[in-house]
């Protein structure tokens, strides 16, 4: 359990009246919790996953020491038939699994993670190998670390971004944002859309949609820390026909066959 505030006499509280009802020990400032390793400095907190990840390679048991600078190959599109069939695909899906959780903060990979969980059924000897290069990545990197910095400001600033058509099993697209508290880094996700995009504004939309619900609730949920957002929280995208169908909802030519999305975000807007 972890517990924290800016009132250290009523955490002292808290864990008191918590030692009356169970049995607990207090380990003191938090520094290891669920794999995620957490470091204060003077200027800010680091979290990291170094420990889990020499765990994992280790598990791994894959003697091949190389490292590569990124952990996907550039353009690469990977489909169902690729490649022979594992005989035990037990390896992959742990490790892919492994992979999803170290995402917590390792927002790099959170990309080829997308791409390899979607094989855990039937996965093959390219995804395999696919997956053996986010290891040597990881690698690496090992050592690197999110940083939060104690005088960052609270205002939100989001980036979102699409790749359309980019399954080329189902041509539908990519979408991808992340969102950052001041100098923070908060919130990241790519997910493949339900639907498939006619255009590239549409799936640039549809990511945009997503971030505005991410953006929507951390905005609600900062209100409950009782952060005061007075201002609006800047929304980045690089799809110039994306950002004139949210602004001005009169462009049926270019909405009509979008539905909800473009409605939603001129909504919130």
């Amino acid at each position: 359990m972890i517990i924290t505030g800016d009132d250290p006499e009523y955490i002292t509280f808290v864990k008191a009246r918590l030692r009356d009802q169970f049995l607990m020990t207090d380990l003191g400032p938090l520094r290891y919790f669920l794999g995620i390793e957490v470091s204060s400095t003077f200027d800010g907190f680091y979290i990291s996953q170094e420990r889990y990840i020499q765990d994992l390679l280790d598990r791994a048991a894959h003697g091949d020491e190389r490292t590569v600078e990124t952990p996907m190959e550039l353009n690469v599109k990977l489909q169902l038939t690729d490649g022979d069939p594992l005989s035990d695909p037990t390896r992959y899906r742990h490790l892919v699994g492994s992979l999803v959780y170290l995402a917590v903060t390792r927002p790099d990979i959170s990309y080829p993670v997308h791409i390899l969980s979607q094989f855990v059924s039937a996965p093959t000897t390219v995804h395999y190998s696919h997956l053996l290069r986010v290891l040597r990545y990881l690698r690496g990197t090992i050592t690197r670390r999110l940083f939060f910095p104690r005088s960052s400001s609270l205002q939100l600033q989001c980036y979102s971004d699409a790749t359309w058509a980019s399954d080329p099993s189902d041509r539908r697209s990519l979408s991808a944002y992340c969102v950052f508290l001041g100098g923070s880094l908060i919130a990241w996700k790519t997910k493949k859309q339900t639907a498939v995009s006619r255009s590239s504004v549409e799936a640039e939309l549809r990511a945009m949609a997503l971030l505005t619900a991410e953006v929507t609730w951390l905005r609600w949920l900062l209100a409950d820390f009782g952060v005061s957002i007075t201002t609006p929280s800047l929304v980045l995208s690089d799809s110039t026909g994306a950002i004139s169908v949210a602004r001005d909802p009169v462009k049926h030519e270019l909405t009509k066959h979008i539905g909800v999305d473009a409605f939603y975000t001129r909504a919130q807007v």
